[in-house]
């Protein structure tokens, strides 16, 4: 198991690390399945996006009403992959920006021989400023990396983007840049909870084809519609 640092109870917004771990289940006794004490790994440090989940942060155009990040946690499963040479473990959660806006934290750890996982690389997406937040990774049999996520702030309506990279690419970047899943018609109004969650897996009849789900408005209505969408990255046949 992983998580975040920091506290949102006790006003702690940050961290420098992200921790593990380690689960050992004894079906025939529980009273000896154990979980490990919280073991840190190093990484980049982060704030989260909105000092956490239940604020009102991501600013929408023509309402006061601004929507919640869930900032305070990594965000929808851990995806791990077993490559013969290699496991890995891709996680993310929303960050706060420079630029004032939000951006998605991902990372891959892979683990060493004493089964820790140990960070591979990581970066935060946000080019060109606003919000990107509540996001979903998944990773192809041949280690290519897809990501989808929200997208929004004024004066953009909330709505979804994705993007991609392949496993050969320098480290830490997303050589795929940003492509328009669902491109938001409307603002929320009604409740500042977003989502909860967005999703993408790779399709199990090939293990090449990510699918990502999310939601938006369209012009005029009151609640979300969802939209799915997906696509092959190149060398994954």
């Amino acid at each position: 198991m992983m998580s975040t640092g920091g506290t949102q109870l006790m006003k702690i917004f940050g961290d420098d690390g992200i921790y593990f771990y380690k689960v050992h289940v004894d079906w025939s006794d529980a009273s000896k399945t154990t979980v490990s004490t919280p073991q840190k790994i190093a990484v980049a440090p982060y704030h989260y996006l909105c000092d956490g989940q239940l604020s009102n942060c991501v600013s929408q155009p023509g309402t006061e009403r601004r929507l919640d990040s869930q900032g305070d946690k990594l965000i929808q499963r851990l995806v791990y992959r077993n490559f013969g040479n290699h496991e890995s473990i891709l996680a993310e959660h929303s960050v706060a920006t420079a630029a004032r806006g939000g951006g998605v934290r991902w990372y891959e750890f892979r683990l060493n021989k004493q089964r820790d996982p140990v960070l591979y690389q990581q970066a935060t997406y946000a080019p060109g400023g606003f919000y990107r937040w509540l996001g979903s990774m998944a990773m192809d049999r041949k280690g290519n990396i897809g990501m989808g996520y929200s997208f929004g702030g004024d004066p953009n309506y909330p709505g979804q983007r994705f993007a991609a990279r392949l496993a050969n690419d320098p480290k830490g970047q997303l050589t795929f840049h940003e492509s328009v899943l669902a491109e938001g018609q409307a603002s929320q109004t009604g409740s500042l909870r977003w989502e909860d969650y967005t999703n993408i897996i790779v399709d199990p009849s090939d293990d090449c084809t990510f699918w990502f789900v999310g939601n938006y408005l369209k012009s005029g209505a009151q609640s979300s519609t969802t939209r799915i969408g997906s696509f092959v990255l190149g060398g994954c046949k």
